[in-house]
């Protein structure tokens, strides 16, 4: 008895391995080492879960298409009359219902109409995997670039902070000085501690979209510097139309459609031919037998589910308007942010970063000569930090922008210069 349930524990735990493993087909490990945008795109694309799930629901709605497709199955009776074996009569009847009302060709033009709304439903989850690695490919670019910037900051404060210790120790300022500059040194650890935590967050979540909850890239590869060109609003706004999002409720519009007719089609009752054969025992002779079924529609005319489509259609329609006023917004949103952000570059990059640069070369000159407090070079120091932070964060913004106009159009519609 031992031995029978040692072995059905052993089954179980093999059928919940199985199972285990089957849950996590989609998954793909990458390869250790660097990873560039073009590699995360191509990993995302081949095993991301969602987009797998929407290409398996295309495929499941095409296979509809093909049972719509199908004529009904005729069915064969068989009636006994008398139980007496001298005076029984026999009949055996073939039966073919007959669709009337075009309900075949309907039923194949709303599922053909439904297979264009999975599939555009596929190319709009396609078009947001896309956005969503970019966007992401970028955060990760952008905390590699924090925790750079936090090392390359806490190096100068811990050479200012010996440069203040030896001046203390030369009686030649004051020891509040050396404190100051402990608690810059700190405050910096502190900052690096923080972009190291963000880095390992942003490459978790780039690693989970293709099912890798732990990621082995070493690093992403890229550049963060390189922003996205703005494209011209008409131009984008005639793109818009074509969008998955647009397609998607217009393909739904097309199917409700399809879906009233087909309830429409139903108002029209079938009509059931048979034919068969009838033994007579006692007259010893067989005859043939052949009827027509036909239902009439004096209660049941499908008026509650032909009002139903008609509803739904009018549904799709307004869900249709509801979406070129809610993409239109988006886009705009996206589109403005994305000029905004290339303008704030633009004066980050022209004024501020060197204005802020010269400013603590300056007072870090100034200082070791004698000529400024430490308190001016900390406030140079952390202006410098503050605007080279905000220009990391800016461009961060840019390449969002231009991720979500990229979900917005579908892929491939905005272009990195």
């Amino acid at each position: 008895m031992y031995r029978y349930f040692l072995a059905l524990a052993f089954a179980g735990g093999l059928c919940a391995s199985a199972w285990a493993q089957t849950t996590r087909t989609n998954a793909a490990i990458e390869p250790a080492g660097p990873i560039t945008l073009d590699q995360a795109l191509a990993l995302a694309l081949d095993a991301n879960a969602e987009l797998s799930a929407a290409r398996n629901e295309a495929d499941a709605v095409n296979a509809s298409i093909t049972q719509a497709n199908v004529l009904p199955n005729p069915d064969v009776s068989l009636l006994v009359e008398d139980t007496r074996r001298e005076t029984r009569t026999t009949t055996v009847l073939f039966n073919q219902p007959i669709e009337l009302g075009g309900k075949r060709d309907a039923r194949v033009k709303a599922a053909s109409r439904a297979h264009d709304a999975a599939r555009a439903d596929l190319l709009a989850v396609r078009a947001t995997t896309r956005a969503t690695v970019t966007a992401v490919f970028f955060d990760v670019l952008n905390a590699q670039e924090k925790c750079r910037l936090a090392e390359a900051s806490l190096a100068l404060a811990q050479h200012a902070t010996e440069t203040v210790a030896k001046r203390v120790v030369a009686g030649k300022i004051s020891p509040v000085e050396e404190t100051r500059s402990r608690v810059a040194s700190a405050n910096i650890r502190l900052a690096l501690n923080q972009a190291n935590s963000e880095l390992a967050q942003a490459r978790k979540r780039l690693a989970a979209i293709w099912g890798n909850p732990h990621p082995r890239f070493e690093h992403a590869v890229g550049e963060l510097e390189q922003l996205p060109v703005l494209p011209d609003w008409p131009t984008l706004e005639q793109r818009l139309q074509q969008s998955p999002s647009l397609t998607r409720a217009r393909h739904e519009v097309a199917r409700r459609d399809a879906m009233l007719r087909v309830e429409t089609s139903r108002r029209t009752p079938d009509v059931t031919v048979s034919m068969g054969v009838k033994r007579e025992e006692e007259a010893g002779r067989n005859q043939a037998v052949i009827g027509v079924s036909i239902p009439f529609p004096f209660f049941d005319r499908n008026q509650g589910n032909m009002l139903e489509a008609l509803r739904r259609t009018d549904k799709a329609r307004d869900e249709l308007a509801a979406a070129e006023i809610r993409l239109d917004g988006e886009l705009s949103q996206a589109w403005q942010q994305l000029a905004n952000a290339r303008q704030e570059v633009e004066v980050l990059q022209r004024e501020i970063l060197p204005g802020a640069q010269s400013a603590y070369d300056a007072a870090s000159k100034g200082f070791a000569f004698g000529k400024f407090g430490f308190i001016d070079v900390l406030d140079a120091q952390r202006t410098l930090l503050e605007a080279r932070s905000r220009y990391l964060q800016t461009l961060s913004e840019a390449h969002r922008a231009a991720a979500e106009m990229d979900r917005i159009l579908g892929e491939s519609q905005v272009v990195i210069k």
